[in-house]
């Protein structure tokens, strides 16, 4: 199996938000502050280029257009920006979001010309550009919510938004808005879809909070890893028939960001610091597959050994410090270190699509507490998408 590549930029402090241009020469990034920096690719080398020093309090989220090449940022300081490169220089303008608590979460939406906020308002706010007053306005979708919103992620149709929040709960919203966007047609979630009608609403196996939330590349079902160690994917029936649902019980800590990979594929990683690979077996289950990280049995022979393995690192870790109040203890490490067998040493907090098209991604990136960001291959060892099935029944799954 080919090695990730560690991108060789020296963070030091938690990664809370970043993302990729459309060709990923460039990268915006937050290092734990207010302070949003852009990297810019030469050769092998990353090099500061820009500071976007418009917020007061800490980024928690920035999305970067691929076909516009615009950059929208949320923060805890309840504003969003959306950052326009003209004649050399990032210029800001204003999202008139009307939240009173954090923004949390932002998303393009796939025809970039809206994006959503999430908040600890109880709200999402969907903004579209008006061009008399030159700014970004909102609509608020609020009810159901009962709690902060963490995550969300956009239907391909430009219309749907699926959401979670720490009230346990993973809803379908509509965010159609008259006069911009063109009337979707019919699908699994609905036909009539004004604003803010409820196309699902989905409880977590265990009632912990939903971290992250996708669609797959069809937006014919949804997934979401919660915070009682569950990765749940959702197929929706019809009005008189119950959805279909798949849950995965995770052999040790919960996962905190998911996306798809194909139609029956998914990556999702999280307190495990290591991405890991999930699959649709047979039309009937979903289940692990292996973990991208070399040190953690890529290539094991059997689900069981792999399943093993996957809870020898950050859970004993984590074990030790809560029974002993250590922070030693991890098998081949001295006494007071915490360095784990896998590539990133703390908590991954997103994963997102890297490289290849939607419906078949073919590297993908995450982002951790340990201030790396790592490029995943997901073909590494001559498998990939294509060789899941071959891989996936010689380890007996």
């Amino acid at each position: 199996m080919s090695k990730p590549e560690v991108l060789p930029i020296d963070f030091a402090v938690p990664v809370t938000a970043y993302a990729f241009n459309a060709d990923r020469s460039q990268l915006a990034v937050c290092p734990n502050s207010n302070v949003l920096q852009i990297y810019q690719k030469s050769a092998n080398t990353w090099t500061l280029s820009a500071e976007l020093k418009e917020h007061d309090k800490l980024i928690t989220s920035v999305d970067w257009a691929p076909q516009s090449n615009r950059i929208v940022t949320c923060s805890q300081d309840r504003n969003a920006y959306v950052w326009t490169f003209q004649a050399g220089q990032w210029k800001p303008t204003l999202v008139l979001l009307r939240i009173n608590r954090s923004a949390t979460f932002v998303r393009w939406s796939p025809l970039e010309n809206k994006f959503a906020v999430a908040s600890g308002a109880r709200a999402i706010a969907v903004c579209s550009f008006d061009p008399e007053s030159d700014w970004w306005v909102a609509k608020h979708i609020k009810k159901p919510l009962r709690s902060t919103v963490l995550s969300l992620d956009w239907h391909p149709n430009n219309v749907l938004l699926v959401a979670g929040s720490a009230d346990s709960r993973a809803r379908v919203f509509s965010a159609y808005i008259k006069d911009v966007d063109s009337k979707p047609a019919p699908s699994v979630w609905g036909e009539r879809l004004p604003f803010n009608t409820i196309c699902g609403e989905y409880a977590s196996p265990a009632s912990g909070w939903i971290h992250s939330v996708s669609f797959t590349p069809s937006g014919n079902a949804i997934a979401f890893v919660s915070h009682d160690s569950n990765l749940s994917i959702i197929y929706p029936t019809g009005v008189d028939n119950p959805p279909s649902v798949f849950n995965v019980r995770l052999a040790s800590l919960p996962h905190t960001s998911v996306t798809f990979l194909t139609e029956d594929s998914l990556i999702a990683a999280g307190h495990d610091c290591q991405p890991m690979l999930y699959r649709l077996i047979n039309n009937n289950s979903w289940e692990f597959v292996k973990s991208l990280d070399d040190a953690t049995g890529a290539s094991q022979s059997n689900k069981a050994s792999v399943a093993g393995r996957l809870n020898n690192t950050a859970f004993n870790a984590f074990k030790a410090a809560d029974s002993m109040g250590a922070t030693g203890g991890v098998t081949g490490v001295g006494a007071g270190d915490t360095v784990l067998t896998t590539v990133h040493q703390n908590t991954i907090t997103s994963v997102r699509p890297f490289a290849g098209v939607p419906g078949n991604i073919t590297h993908v990136s995450t982002a951790g507490r340990d201030g790396k960001i790592v490029i995943w291959d997901i073909n590494s060892g001559g498998s990939g998408i294509a060789g899941l099935v071959k891989e996936t029944s010689q380890m007996g799954l």
